[in-house]
């Protein structure tokens, strides 16, 4: 049987105030699973291959990513792509959470693979709300395993 509390949330954003927030509205939506926060695109690879820094990190099979696309590093757009043509990693469901809501940019996301686009209210009541109601619907999510 699915255990939804199993799937680690990793959340790939470079404002750390934003990361929080999220994850803060995450838990008010009743999420109670594990959340890893990274700054870019490329720490969030190393930490799915457990890589650098993530070296001695343990890894859980089941994972899902909270990605925004405007990062330093890598952005969101470029660790989609690395995702979705590695044969083990393309299976981690990726949510693009960004401010971003320019027609091409949620075609190009959705091309490389994406599971779901959600761009984020700039008005902070309506961000903490979608935030939850995201969280909501993880809460029910079953995510495969990348053994």
């Amino acid at each position: 049987m699915f255990e939804s509390q199993f799937v680690t949330i990793i959340i790939v954003e470079d404002d750390p105030g934003h990361a929080k927030l999220i994850e803060k509205n995450l838990r008010r939506g009743g999420l109670e699973n594990p959340i890893k926060a990274v700054e870019n695109g490329q720490q969030a690879l190393n930490y799915l291959k457990g890589q650098g820094n993530f070296a001695d990190c343990p890894i859980n099979q089941c994972t899902l990513l909270l990605l925004d696309i405007n990062m330093p590093v890598m952005n969101g757009v470029e660790l989609l792509r690395i995702l979705k043509q590695d044969a083990k990693l393309r299976k981690i469901p990726v949510i693009m959470l960004t401010s971003t809501d320019d027609q091409r940019e949620i075609d190009e996301c959705y091309d490389l693979g994406c599971n779901l686009y959600v761009p984020k209210p700039v008005e902070f009541d309506r961000f903490s709300e979608v935030v939850r109601e995201l969280g909501l619907m993880i809460g029910l999510a079953a995510v495969p395993s990348i053994k």
